[in-house]
């Protein structure tokens, strides 16, 4: 597994198309190793899925029997975000938000509580840090939570980080190391020469690189040059959210909540945001009645008190879903370019991790071990030395 970066350069020139949060963060590890780097969105700089998102550190709340395998990045990318935020705060001179209050999940009824109930003895079976609430006990810790809820689960290390302030953050630390950035600037195709990717071609032109590490999020497979074989096997997957706005001085929600059809997030300036649906709907950027009304009937389901709050925001955007829904990351099958994409709800949870996978990639040619089994060779169908232009 290799990117066969020529040995004299330690420090290879690398072109990153995609400037959202995982192409950003890339970015920073590598300027900061000394590389020169481009790095090319073909809108505004983080405003794709980093800026739609929740910004939850969810290792543990949101594992599902079928996810395993993904649990292990998962906490070790959980692990790295303390750190990571305090040197990215350091670096940029922007606050991430970052809280760890933990996450609740609430039971609203019998039904959910026997669901929530599987869910939790499962991944107490994997060894996650919760704890069962009575409905009492979670009322205690969010008194503004519906009377007579059937129970809950508290999961004190799943964090929360302010994303839009990371985005901003990762684009002052990105500046501060030298990369370059061009926004509103789409890359048309891969430059591929006898198998190896050697630079990228866009609306200002071409330009040559040692390494380019697609991380277009759910756009990575509209990018020309690749053949379509080696193109990673990602697609849009849909979510409505919303934010309304409380008083920040008495909020009515501290914690992240999960209820039975959506979450709850907090933020310190007053908002609560609200999603998200979950569609297979392509690039449908239409938000509909259906979708708003299921959000803010599963929030004030949970919390009535939501009903007198006004609407701040409504947004729509697309996760990046592989075909096993975990991350294609390391090498694509074709020399020199390298993938991280496919975190479909994870992008912001796994950024450190992915930063630094993708960063001891191109410097070394190698991905960490954690990382291995998610590369994105194990989607192609052919051989990675059959790839052609």
């Amino acid at each position: 597994m290799s990117t066969r970066i020529p040995l004299s350069s330690s420090q290879p020139k690398t072109v990153i198309i995609g400037a959202g949060a995982i192409g950003l963060a890339i970015a920073w590890r590598l300027a900061q190793a000394g590389c020169e780097v481009s790095l090319y969105d073909r809108r505004e700089a983080g405003r794709g899925a980093s800026w739609a998102s929740a910004g939850m550190l969810a290792a543990a709340a949101e594992t599902e029997p079928g996810e395993e395998r993904l649990l292990a990045l998962n906490l070790e990318s959980q692990r790295l975000w303390p750190d990571f935020a305090r040197e990215l705060e350091a670096a940029s001179g922007v606050a991430l938000g970052y809280r760890d209050e933990g996450t609740i999940e609430v039971a609203l009824n019998r039904d959910d509580a026997e669901r929530l109930r599987f869910t939790y003895e499962f991944q107490k079976g994997l060894g996650l840090d919760l704890r069962w609430l009575s409905g009492a006990e979670a009322r205690d810790l969010e008194p503004h939570l519906r009377p007579g809820i059937a129970g809950a689960v508290f999961s004190p290390t799943d964090h929360q980080v302010e994303n839009r302030l990371l985005v901003q953050a990762l684009l002052e630390g990105v500046r501060r190391a030298g990369a370059r950035l061009y926004e509103g600037c789409a890359v048309r195709e891969v430059d591929i020469a006898e198998g190896s990717a050697r630079g990228v071609v866009s609306d200002r032109g071409r330009e040559s690189a040692d390494v380019v590490i697609l991380a277009a999020g759910a756009w990575s497979r509209e990018i020309g040059g690749i053949p379509s074989a080696y193109l990673p096997a990602v697609r849009p997957i849909k979510g409505q959210m919303l934010a309304l706005k409380m008083d920040p001085a008495a909020p009515l929600l501290r914690h992240v909540l999960w209820v039975p059809r959506g979450y709850l997030a907090p933020r310190l300036d007053g908002r609560l945001l609200v999603g998200a649906t979950v569609e297979e709907r392509g690039f449908d950027e239409s938000l509909t009645a259906g979708g708003m009304l299921a959000l803010i009937e599963g929030a004030w389901r949970a919390l009535p008190a939501i009903e007198e709050l006004p609407i701040a925001e409504t947004w729509v955007g697309f996760r990046p879903g592989s075909r096993d829904d975990a991350p294609m990351l390391g090498p694509s099958g074709i020399d020199r370019l390298v993938i991280a994409t496919g975190h479909f709800r994870n992008g912001i949870l796994l950024c450190p991790l992915t930063a630094e996978a993708i960063a001891q990639f191109v410097l070394k040619g190698r991905l960490p071990e954690i990382a291995r089994e998610f590369s994105a060779e194990r989607f192609l169908p052919v051989p990675p030395a059959a790839a052609t232009k």
